[in-house]
């Protein structure tokens, strides 16, 4: 240790660091775990976070750390190997550290992004497991979310083919369900563009309601979302059974109580709510549990998660979706409100690539080779660029808490581009750290630990950007005018008129605004870098999302099912046949 990224590639290190990962026993005494806190899943296992919290409910809550990043490149840059090195810098200082992150998405996974577990020396392990599957969360929440579709079809066919005495003898209301207005559609965690529109029930009258439908990615579905807030179990059961799945033909809505299949849908997802523990290439603890993407969902990890971690660790990192315009916003507003939980510190990643990109560099287009530009000294773009680190800077500022800039080092960086970054920051109030983790690991992730270690020991100033009791249009023109740095917002009128009736109906008063937005700009225009001026930001419908409680006005034209690219990482991933351990996972 550490292991060579120059000449391994992840999935190496990764191999080669699992012979000697904790199992389940060694986790429950390197933790100070009960026998029965801890669940073995395999050679992984999962916490009970119930019987975790009520041992440890009095004991007081460690330092809570944050990490997001300014506007990336479609590569990414690197925050959860970022989130990674932070918890192996604390631990090499000595500190008792943990962390947590999303699960990942199958469709990215084999897609061009690939897997989320970081990378080189900041790496989260068992790789293999993490990148398919783990322990079930995702496939136990597809099989929830499609259960209500199931029984929804089910019943619009038994209505139409039973009159209302037939339906009574068989226990069966009529629900009248409008088959123009069903809100929920089908999800499978591919990005398969192919079944974002549909047409299903072709054949005859036992072969289901034929009408349109779709598919969505199954990180986007709320069940996702409500993982990622519940609090406990009970939570999760009131919540699911909330689910607007459809409305009737007067307009009201039908909820997955009314299909009376909210039980069973908790059924599938009764383990979900304990998170998965993995660990870092340098063995500390890391939970995985929940996996909404930020751009079109909460963008974090759970509630949970962090509620164990503050009670069992000195620090807990957890890591926001995307840049701090979207994930952080999130966590902020969100997530922090529903916690109830106090953040002390939020890093902020960013790269020299992504600075010049945003200065005006050429396009960066996953799967091709990065221009030269961006390997090579530049102060020009880097200086151009720095507006949109600046901005992002202003946005954790704004609700009190510390920001901390991390640059993640690559090894085409020179010490001039550094310098400019970090005097730029330090004229902004912010601390700022050059970080090595994905070469060194802890030992080149210490300079960051130490800032964060010196910026959490500062009294935060929290507050909400907004009051819940503000109007939902309200809340949307200060997020667009205050953090994306729009002019305004234009509203379609088909989109203003359902956000005018909401905000008239007392039961979506209290419910959270979750924006829905690209991660590639502070616009709704992906194609905009940098920090763009003299624009409006559109909103063309909004989402309800009753379970969890959030409202979702919808800009641009975000999907909520992703497209496979023509070089996506499927083809690169096999089998050893010889030992059974999977190759090519990036």
């Amino acid at each position: 240790m550490p292991y060579d990224p120059t000449k391994m590639a992840d999935w190496q290190i990764a191999e080669v660091a699992e012979e000697n990962m904790p199992v389940p026993e060694e986790w429950r005494d390197k933790l100070g775990l009960q026998k029965e806190e801890v669940i073995p899943y395999g050679r992984l296992a999962k916490l009970d976070f119930m019987k975790i919290m009520e041992r440890l409910q009095n004991r007081p809550d460690g330092k809570y750390i944050e990490v997001t990043a300014i506007t990336p490149t479609p590569l990414g840059e690197g925050k959860t190997t970022t989130t990674m090195g932070l918890v192996e810098g604390l631990a090499k200082r000595g500190y008792h550290v943990g962390g947590a992150i999303r699960q990942p998405s199958g469709g990215p996974t084999m897609n061009i992004k690939g897997t989320a577990a970081g990378g080189g020396n900041a790496l989260a392990i068992p790789m293999t497991e993490f990148s398919l599957g783990l322990t079930g969360d995702i496939n136990d929440i597809g099989n929830a979310h499609n259960l209500a579709m199931v029984a929804l079809n089910a019943r619009m066919q038994h209505e139409r083919n039973y009159d209302d005495a037939e339906l009574s003898r068989r226990n069966l209301r009529r629900l009248d369900i409008d088959p123009t207005n069903v809100q929920m559609g089908w999800v499978i965690d591919f990005a398969a563009q192919g079944l974002r529109n549909i047409i299903m029930g072709i054949g005859g009258r036992m072969d289901g309601y034929m009408m349109q439908s779709r598919f969505g990615i199954t990180v986007s579905s709320e069940l996702m979302a409500i993982l990622a807030i519940v609090r406990d179990l009970k939570d999760l059961r009131e919540r699911l059974g909330k689910i607007i799945v459809a409305y009737d033909k007067k307009g009201n809505p039908v909820t997955t109580e009314d299909l009376e299949v909210a039980g069973a849908m908790t059924a599938w997802m009764r383990n979900t709510i304990n998170p998965s523990l993995m660990c870092t290439v340098e063995y500390q603890p890391v939970m995985v549990h929940a996996g909404p993407f930020a751009n079109i969902a909460v963008g974090q990890s759970s509630i949970i998660a962090d509620r164990i971690g503050l009670k069992m660790f000195d620090y807990h990192v957890t890591e926001s979706g995307f840049g701090a315009d979207i994930g952080f916003e999130k966590f902020w507003n969100v997530k922090s409100r529903l916690s109830g939980l106090k953040p002390n510190v939020s890093v902020i990643v960013a790269t020299v690539r992504a600075l010049k990109m945003h200065g005006g560099g050429p396009t960066v287009v996953p799967g091709r080779p990065i221009p030269a530009e961006y390997t090579e000294e530049n102060l020009e773009l880097v200086e151009k660029g720095i507006g949109n680190l600046l901005h992002h800077i202003g946005i954790v500022q704004k609700s009190g808490i510390k920001p901390v800039v991390c640059i993640n080092s690559f090894y085409t960086d020179t010490r001039e581009e550094i310098a400019l970054i970090k005097r730029y920051v330090e004229q902004a109030g912010a601390r700022c750290a050059v970080s090595e983790h994905w070469l060194k690991g802890g030992e080149g992730a210490l300079e960051l630990a130490d800032a964060v270690v010196d910026a959490s020991r500062e009294e935060v100033d929290f507050k909400f950007l907004y009051p819940l009791d503000m109007p939902l249009r309200q809340r949307v023109e200060v997020i667009a005018r205050e953090v994306y740095g729009a002019d305004g917002v234009s509203w379609t009128p088909e989109a203003e008129a359902k956000a005018r009736q909401l905000e008239a109906n007392p039961a979506y008063r209290d419910f959270a605004t979750m924006m829905v937005k690209t991660h590639l700009s502070l616009t709704h225009d992906p194609t905009r870098k940098g920090v763009p001026r003299g624009w409006t930001l559109p909103v063309r419908d909004v989402l309800i999302f009753a379970g969890a409680g959030f409202l979702c006005p919808m800009t641009g034209s975000i999907s909520l099912m992703p497209g496979t690219g023509s070089d996506p990482a499927y083809r690169r991933i096999d089998v050893d046949v010889e030992t059974g351990k999977v190759r090519g996972l990036f």
